[in-house]
């Protein structure tokens, strides 16, 4: 992890909090300060990807900020330092000394002149005044001061070789501020110094070859496996590697089983349309469901319940906060619908549409990701019939739900189009046996077949 620094003599340090849920690292997907801003508290300062979200990572420190640490793509555990903040005064005189420190450096190593566009000969020292030099500091010749200035830079890979015609501290700025070393750099100015242009045309060429090694590195360099070359290898995001844990925790620890049965939705699909206030949208097949799910748990309220750690005791809420599941470009996420058990069609449709668009847009916060207990994935809008969801530990039941689809059914003896869809509940055998769980999804399959019921006009 490299570290963008301007060194201070005081400064605060903000460390990456705890992000619950367990989470030990966070990546770094971009900066949105730099070095030498001056921010207020609560600013957002970074983009951070968490377990199953992108955020905005605000800075508890005023100040001018002195050292970012990292780059995007790197991995900060919690507990490491993201940034560095000093008082304004503090930093303005910090930076003073760094730069009468540079300058001081640039003179002892013989640059008579630090303008763009002049050159450094013998008489360039004439009328212009230096700054002092201690006494016990040798002046050298001029023979050396015609030799081009070297830049010191502390954190280049590369050693100090022959010296870098580099006579504007302009120049030189852009070249530390773009993360050039200007040892690299081949000069085109007419008295052989590096210009401007020169450190823009090293800055896109050092980013090209960055990216062409990273994707060889990332090809593995024809390594190949049983047979077969490598292509890439690339490791995964904070959001897979915590996605990877829950589902294996999951799998490891619950001992679950799943009962599906195919359901007849054509009342509910020609409702729905009839459902619809005017001029607005009808509510969405996913928040109907959703709500007979909770009318459905109001009888069946262990499958929303959790277990304790130790698997000893069954914990029971009076309500339920809904999960849904979200398919992203990310990847899954499940954010969480509290106290659902107490909205209407309307405002459950509501949540549902914005939970959707946050976590599509990749900011939903963590803290709306966590404290589910129970979970529905409506897969349909995947294209798919059916799943065997794993259960979104530490919930005890997921109920998924495939595409509603035309196809023929037996209805008082003829075989009719009918609008079917199938209903998979996935739930932990510990808190209760196959016949509780049937009898709660024998219950939404009533509501959704015989959907007036659930709204009581039958």
């Amino acid at each position: 992890m490299s570290t963008h620094v301007k060194p201070q003599s005081t400064a605060k340090v903000f460390r990456l909090p705890d992000l619950g849920e367990g989470l030990t690292e966070a990546g770094l997907v971009q900066w949105l300060v730099a070095v030498g801003d001056t921010i207020t508290t609560d600013q957002p300062i970074a983009e951070v990807e968490t377990a199953k979200s992108i955020v905005e990572l605000p800075s508890p420190f005023a100040g001018v900020v002195t050292a970012l640490h990292g780059d995007a793509g790197d991995t900060i555990d919690v507990g490491a330092p993201v940034l560095e903040v000093a008082d304004p005064a503090a930093a303005a005189a910090d930076a003073a000394d760094v730069e009468h420190e540079n300058y001081r450096q640039e003179e002892r190593a013989g640059s008579g002149n630090v303008l763009i566009g002049y050159g450094t000969t013998s008489n360039t020292t004439k009328g212009r005044r230096r700054p002092a030099v201690s006494s016990s500091r040798e002046r050298r010749p001029d023979a050396a001061a015609s030799a081009p200035a070297p830049v010191e830079r502390t954190d280049s890979p590369i050693a100090a070789r022959s010296p870098i015609a580099v006579r504007s501290p302009i120049v030189r700025r852009l070249a530390r501020d773009l993360g050039v070393d200007v040892r690299s750099i081949t000069a085109t100015g007419t008295d052989g110094a590096i210009t401007r242009a020169d450190v823009l045309r090293a800055a896109v060429d050092t980013a090209v070859d960055g990216a062409h090694e990273q994707h060889r590195s990332a090809a593995g360099a024809g390594h190949v496996v049983d047979g077969l070359p490598v292509v890439s290898r690339e490791r995964m995001s904070p959001l897979r590697r915590a996605v990877s844990a829950k589902l294996t925790r999951s799998r490891s620890e619950i001992p679950e089983a799943t009962v599906w049965v195919d359901v007849d939705a054509t009342a509910l699909w020609d409702l729905r349309s009839e459902m619809a206030p005017a001029g607005e949208k009808a509510p969405s097949v996913t928040s109907l469901l959703a709500r007979f799910v909770l009318l459905a748990l109001e009888d069946y309220p262990v499958l929303a319940s959790r277990l304790s750690d130790d698997g000893d005791e069954l914990i029971s809420f009076e309500g339920v906060n809904l999960g849904v599941a979200a398919d992203t470009e990310r990847g899954l996420m499940v954010p969480v619908i509290p106290q659902a058990h107490a909205l209407s069609v309307e405002q459950l449709d509501a949540a549902l549409r914005e939970l959707a668009a946050t976590a599509r847009a990749g900011s939903m916060p963590p803290e709306r990701l966590r404290g589910s207990t129970f979970t529905l994935n409506n897969y349909g809008g995947l294209g798919v019939d059916g799943s065997a969801a794993i259960i979104n530990h530490p919930d005890v039941a997921i109920l998924g739900i495939g595409r509603i689809i035309e196809r023929p059914w037996v209805v008082e003896g003829a075989i009719v189009p009918r609008r079917i869809m199938q209903l998979s509940l996935a739930f932990d055998h510990r808190v209760c046996d196959g016949g509780y769980a049937a009898g709660f999804i024998r219950r939404v399959t009533e509501l959704i077949e015989h959907p007036l019921r659930a709204f009581g006009r039958v």
